[in-house]
């Protein structure tokens, strides 16, 4: 029986689920909370590398700033995305006004900027506002690569 490491949106443990069993509404063994809740984990600079390096599903982070008007616009449509690929995709947000030195860590030089990482390394990155089947294909077609 494989197993899937799954970091939880909440308290960021980490924890092990059958991979057969991610879509049955697993829950932290910590806080409780539901593993994917069709909505967006908020990251900070504690905890992104944690959710990045120790997730064994992908990790679709939103570069993204409380002031930026194309970012707000998107927000519907990349929260929308995660409840149609979760639990295969986390999805995630990282405030770039907040988080500044992780924004330039990664090089975020325009905002929205989504950036796909698995297995902790960055395997394509998007900048611009996209709607939600937008962003389904574009994460589809980067994993399916």
């Amino acid at each position: 029986m494989a197993e899937s490491k799954i970091v939880c949106p909440g308290c960021s443990v980490v924890n092990t689920v059958p991979s057969e069993r991610l879509g049955d509404g697993p829950k932290c063994g910590k806080c409780k909370q539901p593993l994917f809740a069709a909505h967006p984990a908020e990251l900070n600079g504690a905890t992104f590398d944690r959710h990045i390096s120790r997730s064994d599903i992908p990790v679709l982070v939103d570069f993204w700033a409380p002031w930026c008007g194309p970012c707000l616009a998107m927000a519907p449509a990349f929260e929308e995305a995660a409840g149609r690929l979760e639990p295969g995709v986390r999805f995630a947000k990282l405030n770039t006004e907040d988080e500044q030195t992780t924004g330039a860590r990664f090089g975020i030089r325009s905002i929205p900027t989504m950036v796909l990482f698995q297995d902790g390394r960055e395997i394509a990155r998007q900048s611009g506002a996209m709607m939600a089947n937008d962003i389904v294909n574009w994460v589809e077609a980067q994993l399916a690569s």
